[in-house]
């Protein structure tokens, strides 16, 4: 009975990560950046399409799903490619680790549209090799990662250095 007990109360403790997946949406050679506001994170820099994995879906799934939410794209599923993936740990109180993963696609169906303006200023394209200075640091690193087909980064850990290899 004591197994069971210590057995439950491990996986009551396990670690946890929270998983987010990002659009690289690419035309030629550039890429359309949000400017986010009213979000509670890095509010008045530029992003990209993303948001959280809800839990019994693909990372395809959930980027399509978001491409749909915040920018009105149906996103074909044969398009999407896993760029990159990064091992985050986030920045504020909670400094939880994130696994973030980057698609990138380059052909869609549908127009761009804001549909969160309340999370959203602007949507704008920037050159890959011209982004603006407030962009999201890890954002940064990770269209800078795609740039040098860099496929697996971690960031945001004391001294990171490519967080210490």
């Amino acid at each position: 009975m004591a197994a069971n007990n210590m057995a439950s109360a491990v996986e009551r403790e396990r670690f946890a990560l929270v998983a987010a997946v990002h659009l690289f949406l690419i035309d030629g050679e550039r890429v359309l950046l949000s400017l986010r506001r009213h979000t509670g994170y890095a509010d008045g820099l530029w992003g990209v399409v993303a948001g959280h994995l809800d839990g019994d879906e693909t990372v395809f799934a959930a980027m399509r799903r978001e491409a749909r939410e915040e920018v009105g794209m149906a996103l074909a599923p044969d398009g999407l490619a896993v760029v990159g993936i990064m091992h985050r740990r986030a920045e504020g109180p909670d400094g939880r680790e994130r696994l973030d993963f980057f698609l990138a696609i380059d052909r869609w169906s549908g127009s761009i549209v804001d549909l969160e303006p309340e999370k959203c200023a602007a949507l704008a394209w920037y050159p890959l090799d011209d982004l603006p200075e407030a962009l999201v640091p890890y954002v940064r690193r990770a269209l800078e990662n795609y740039r040098q087909r860099r496929w697996f980064d971690s960031f945001g850990w004391e001294g990171d250095a490519r967080a210490a290899r």
